[in-house]
């Protein structure tokens, strides 16, 4: 993909929403210990962030679904700075969750009109690609700017992280005023025609495919920390070098990903998954050796991320005469799959199982993925032989 100005602001905008999403994760402790309240409660603002991602995305759909894209994608990136910056000058608990409250109503809106956006201003051919170099801002958050995040509360408080990241924002729609046209929307864009298009059958099954993907996904990142502790007997520091791993495979499945979903959206679709499977079969096995754990997730992270931009392509080609509200709402799908493969991991902790169960757990997930994909595939294939003898 050439440098192509518009695809980098989305990628900015793409980076600043990761890391405002994924570094409370790392600042809890200091936010807990600053605000007087119990590591689980400071977590509740992540799930009222997911929560407010899955609202959000579609209100903020429908109510501006004829706005011009650039001026919707400028709102969304308004709401974005405005809530960070709520929470950079949150004086207690309630101000914060109110902050990340509202910070998340621009998640669904920006990531669905942005890969609608990215998608309409390439060749056909590159579209996948073009989606995938958006995304790419979200790959770098978690390898630099969420560690980056962290290490700023840690050292000189949590506010400034939360006032950094609200810089992000001014800066991308800047980059957004810069590089993008106004961009109209074409006909007259209604809730109805939405929301029809949005429950068709092949929507609903690329929006089930997205949830138990990252379903398979989460259900083992979310307590890789305590995984590697444990089983691993790593150290902080080596939980932290496994992060940026996982961080740099999620960088360059995403770039795999966008590759070879021009080139086939369900082979790409297909292989990441059968390679998750195989992944987390071997690191329930081998995830006691440090040796073996580091080439795993990795590879794991590749295997992962390279589902995102042909599901989300996917998305967008099935709803096509009107994209934004499935497209945002495949974001919100993800963030489903996110609390489910959480509770799911959890429920299997909870059970004594044991960690390595945790990764089955996610094999098992990834199995069901597997056998969407090959339905989903073999569906659409009927449809054509249907069509093609009409």
């Amino acid at each position: 993909m050439r440098l192509n100005p518009p695809l980098i602001a989305l990628a900015i905008g793409a980076f600043g929403i990761g890391v405002t999403e994924f570094s409370p994760m790392g600042m809890l402790p200091v936010i807990a210990a600053d605000l007087d309240v119990s590591i689980p409660v400071a977590g509740l603002l992540v799930s009222a962030y997911a929560f407010g991602v899955l609202v959000g995305a579609p209100i903020m759909t429908l109510v501006f679904a004829s706005m011009a894209r650039r001026r919707l994608l400028l709102l969304s990136m308004g709401i974005f700075t405005l809530g960070n910056l709520v929470s950079a000058f949150a004086d207690g608990y309630t101000m914060l969750l109110v902050g990340r409250i509202i910070t998340s109503f621009n998640h669904g809106a920006f990531f669905g009109v942005g890969a609608v956006v990215a998608a309409s201003i390439v060749p056909p051919e590159k579209r996948a690609g073009a989606v995938a170099a958006m995304f790419s801002g979200l790959t770098l958050a978690t390898v630099g700017g969420v560690p980056l995040a962290a290490w700023v509360a840690e050292t000189v408080g949590w506010r400034t992280a939360f006032l950094g990241i609200s810089v992000i924002g001014i800066v991308t729609m800047l980059a957004l005023l810069a590089s993008l046209p106004p961009l109209k929307v074409e006909g007259r864009a209604d809730m109805r025609s939405e929301l029809r298009v949005l429950f068709r059958g092949p929507v609903l099954a690329a929006l089930l495919l997205t949830v138990v993907g990252a379903s398979a996904m989460f259900t083992v990142f979310t307590y890789i920390a305590p995984i590697l502790q444990v089983e691993t007997g790593a150290t902080p520091l080596f939980v932290t070098a496994m992060l940026v791993i996982y961080g740099l495979g999620l960088a360059v499945g995403n770039w795999v990903g966008g590759r070879f979903a021009d080139r086939s959206l369900d082979g790409t679709l297909i292989g990441s998954l059968v390679a998750v499977v195989v992944l987390l079969a071997l690191f329930a096995v081998l995830m006691g050796s440090a040796v073996a754990a580091a080439p795993l997730i990795f590879l794991w992270g590749i295997a992962s991320f390279a589902l995102v931009p042909p599901l989300q392509t996917r998305v967008v080609l099935e709803a096509s005469e009107a994209p934004n509200l499935a497209s945002a709402m495949n974001i919100g799908a993800f963030n489903l799959g996110n609390a489910i493969g959480a509770a799911l991991g959890g429920a299997v902790i909870d059970a004594g199982l044991g960690y390595p169960a945790v990764s089955l757990a996610g094999v098992g997930m990834a199995l069901s993925g597997l056998a969407l994909a090959l339905a989903f595939r073999k569906g659409r294939k009927a449809r054509c032989v249907e069509a093609a003898a009409v």
